[in-house]
């Protein structure tokens, strides 16, 4: 039986999934933030259950007895919530509308969540509710009781909405504008339902108030319910779409469905994941690795979200989030690049190069319909989070190979937004004027997060001077974004060996402490930030002392008791999400301190690189409700699980490397869309066998701590040889070490 079960991960990889990870949360404490979206990969329109009120961002949370409605989302997260949402619910008996009284209790036993497909039963009104998703539409499929009170509840929100019900057609258009920022002043997600049977009970619902045969209706909080008899067992259809273009566009945004029944397009659904999942083939004895394997696979290809549309010409169209037109080029949203830069977009570059190059559309069209960039787009621009990390973004996709896009407008756009900033949103870069005069960004002149901000900077200033240099600029164009690089040095205090804010006239925090959080630092504290030196930890070495002074820094992270720290402001979840976690001041919920444990690779102790990418994979993440030990974050908490269980992760975006640790699997095959084969091997593997004794690159000995882009993408033989002691002799010599911008 587990032979079959092994096998079946390469056949059919989505059938490990579960899209609950990490819906047992709440606002006091994250397990992950994420709702059941069912959906294709970066398809336009998710769907899920909802659990919460309306406009609550928890919109399912593992732990609610009710369902509401099913939700069309847009949400990535529920701090930036949602935007052009709307719910359909099934209801029988009374007629209702109010969310709390068409709610229905619901069991997890009579639950089936799957990418593809989500099947519940909802208990108060004997009615079995399914779905399927397309890219931009979905069916339903209502099980009905015999009764003469089946209804269907269209719910179009409030803050301004608009149902019209068309009983000749079985059908119901309408609009809904809830959104809570990022959105033009003609703001309209355009919707269209379509029933395979017969209205005999219409009406449309004001602000609560059902109107019986009133056919049409636009207000603050505009819904409908039409009704109809079934018998007992008796299914009914719904075919639903939307639109961010027009009504128009919904009509044909719904031929997606084609003249497919349900299960073609619950089969269709699964073909197109597992097709997409099959990139990476993965085999192991022990089946909660596969799934987790797999659960996170998902979540990492929700996001960016595709905002384009395909016209009635087969042309690629979107209606942009920024100047709210209709306009010709693909757009993808819902991605903070503060988060997402580490290592989701890096891991998109290798294994769905192509989607990636539409994302890099995307952006050009992103910065000439705004004038930036976007760092934190849902689905225009919105003011969330530190740095400028859409150079990140742009440079690792040039320097990985992508090409076919405009390459030359996105250099004009990282370079504008390293000297400029957006007002009210986090595009560009806030306190560019000092950092650009002082080399830092200072803690008095009302710009919080500024130790943290200069980190960023300081890196996001070397991945234009390398894009730069890959396209060939003049030094003179270039040679400021090297210079600025450096500047991380400039938060550097010798005497703490450690990052720390300072003011305009250089004076260092006199009330600094290094675990505290914010202040001059971003959801986290010093111990998060002071190693956020990318693309220069060699430099970063060398000012702590050398590599036995680094390690031992290091080291003291997973020393320090978590709940130290705690009491220096008030408790945010990040906070207490480290302190349970009882792995020191490590906060891998979070993302500044995801890529250090990788740093061991430049320090000469790559064996403990190997032994917490284990530890972490191993204790932090699990296919389970409560599957995330923080904020899962558009799928970067899971690419680093993806990337980190091959064996290797991408320390320093915009460099051609990735940095090893551990593998997970005995076996893992990534194939490439340009049709080669990266086939890895680790002999010995398992729980207590976590640490490298040697290594093989087509078969020859190789003692590097990083493998190269070009390595993998020409196809590549990797054997491991696994054992539970740490071979101390590997990968302990300079040329072993990673880049560093001060040794290149």
């Amino acid at each position: 039986m587990l032979w079959s079960l092994q096998s079946s991960a390469v056949k059919d990889p989505v059938d490990y999934v579960t899209t609950l990870v990490g819906t047992q949360s709440r606002f006091e404490l994250s397990t992950g933030n994420t709702y059941p979206a069912t959906a294709l990969p970066w398809g336009m329109n998710f769907w899920t259950p909802q659990t919460g009120s309306m406009g609550d961002g928890w919109a399912y949370t593992y732990n609610a007895e009710k369902i509401r409605g099913f939700k069309q989302t847009h949400q990535p997260s529920p701090w930036i919530n949602d935007y052009g949402q709307f719910a359909i619910m099934p209801i029988t008996g009374k007629l209702v509308f109010d969310q709390d009284q068409r709610a229905s209790w619901f069991s997890h036993k009579a639950e089936v969540a799957k990418p593809f497909y989500y099947k519940v039963y909802l208990a108060d009104h004997d009615v079995t509710t399914e779905l399927v998703p397309t890219e931009r539409a979905a069916m339903f499929r209502f099980t009905y009781p015999e009764t003469k009170d089946a209804y269907v509840v269209i719910d179009a929100f409030d803050r301004g909405s608009y149902v019209k019900v068309v009983p000749e057609e079985n059908k119901i258009i309408g609009y809904t504008t809830k959104n809570n920022g990022g959105v033009p002043e003609n703001f309209k997600n355009y919707f269209v339902i379509k029933f395979d049977k017969p209205f005999t009970f219409t009406s449309t619902v004001k602000d609560n108030t059902i109107l019986p045969n009133e056919m049409e209706v636009q207000t603050n909080h505009a819904g409908a319910v039409i009704g109809f008899s079934t018998q007992k067992g008796e299914i009914v259809h719904a075919r639903v779409a939307s639109s961010f273009i027009s009504p128009e566009q919904a009509e044909l945004n719904l031929k997606e469905l084609g003249n497919n029944s349900f299960d073609q397009l619950v089969a269709k659904g699964k073909e197109t994941w597992n097709r997409e999942m099959s990139k990476i083939e993965v085999e192991d004895d022990n089946i909660d690795n596969l799934r987790t394997f797999y659960s996170c696979l998902y979540r990492s290809m929700l996001f960016p979200r595709s905002f384009y549309e395909i016209n009635e010409q087969g042309e690629v169209m979107h209606y942009s989030p920024y100047n709210g037109k209709v306009l010709p080029g693909y757009m993808f949203t819902d991605t903070g690049f503060w988060d997402t830069f580490r290592c989701l977009f890096p891991m998109l570059n290798l294994v769905y190069p192509s989607m990636s190059q539409k994302m890099q559309e995307g952006l050009v069209n992103a910065y000439k319909e705004s004038g930036f960039l976007p760092e934190w787009a849902s689905p225009g621009h919105r003011d969330c989070m530190v740095g400028n990390n859409s150079a990140s973004v742009v440079a690792d996709a040039y320097i990985k190979g992508l090409r076919g896009y405009d390459i030359e407008t996105l250099w004009e756009a990282v370079k504008h937004g390293a000297n400029a900033h957006l007002n009210g949103t986090a595009s560009g870069r806030l306190g560019y004027e000092a950092y650009n005069k002082l080399g830092y960004v200072p803690n008095n002149i009302g710009i919080g997060q500024n130790a943290a901000r200069t980190l960023e900077y300081a890196y996001n200033d070397w991945t234009i001077y390398t894009l730069g240099k890959k396209l060939g600029k003049p030094e003179s164009e270039i040679a400021l974004y090297k210079e600025r690089a450096l500047n991380y040095k400039n938060v550097y205090q010798p005497e703490r060996k450690l990052m720390v804010g300072k003011n305009d006239q250089g004076v260092f925090n006199p009330k600094f402490e290094a675990v505290d959080w914010s202040g001059d630092f971003c959801e986290g504290n010093s111990w998060h930030w002071s190693f956020c030196v990318f693309h220069d930890p060699q430099g970063l070495i060398d000012l702590m002392g050398g590599k036995k002074e680094f390690n031992t820094m290091m080291d003291s992270v997973f020393v320090i008791p978590g709940k130290l720290g705690l009491e220096s402001r008030g408790i945010i979840h990040e906070m207490r999400e480290m302190q349970v976690m009882n792995m020191g001041q490590y906060a891998h919920g979070n993302q500044p301190i995801q890529h250090m444990i990788y740093l061991y690779n430049y320090s000469g102790e790559p064996w403990k690189a190997q032994y917490w990418a284990r530890e972490i994979m191993g204790k932090l993440y699990s296919a389970t409700p409560d599957g995330y030990c923080g904020d899962e974050d558009n799928g970067q908490t899971s690419a680093w699980y993806i990337l980190s269980a091959l064996g290797f992760y991408t320390v320093c975006p915009g460099t051609d490397q990735y940095v090893l640790g551990a593998p997970l699997f005995k076996s893992a095959k990534l194939q490439l869309e340009n049709g080669k084969t990266v086939t890895i091997k680790a002999e010995n593997n398992n729980c207590e066998n976590r640490y490298i004794k040697e290594m093989k690159v087509n078969g020859k000995s190789y003692s590097r701590n990083y493998l190269t882009h070009e390595q993998l993408t020409k196809g590549a033989n990797i054997q491991y040889q696994m054992n539970k002691m740490p071979n101390k002799q590997r990968g302990v010599s300079e040329k072993d070490a990673p880049y560093s911008l001060s040794v290149e």
